[in-house]
């Protein structure tokens, strides 16, 4: 079951548009597991696959997380994909 719970939200952040964001909360509820938000954030730290774009999960009130490249990097690249 957890390891589903993992997969799912990898799959869900995986497939996060360029220049657009989830919250920690909006991956847990469509992962099937609303009250998981931290749970979210905690796959998210310990993810190490480039090709997951999970700078593009932030908090509920829209700053970013602890990205595990760095807070500085996650601003960066939102920036970036922003100007899309």
């Amino acid at each position: 079951m957890k390891t589903n719970f993992i997969t799912r939200v990898l799959e869900i952040v995986k497939n996060i548009p360029k220049g657009e964001t989830l919250t920690y909360g909006q991956v847990a509820s469509q992962a099937g597991n609303p009250k998981a938000a931290r749970v979210v954030g905690l796959i998210m730290s310990k993810k190490g696959d480039p090709n997951i774009p999970c700078h593009r999960v932030v908090r509920a009130d829209g700053s970013v997380g602890g990205y595990n490249r760095g807070r500085e990097n996650e601003i960066k690249l939102l920036q970036e994909e922003s100007k899309i």
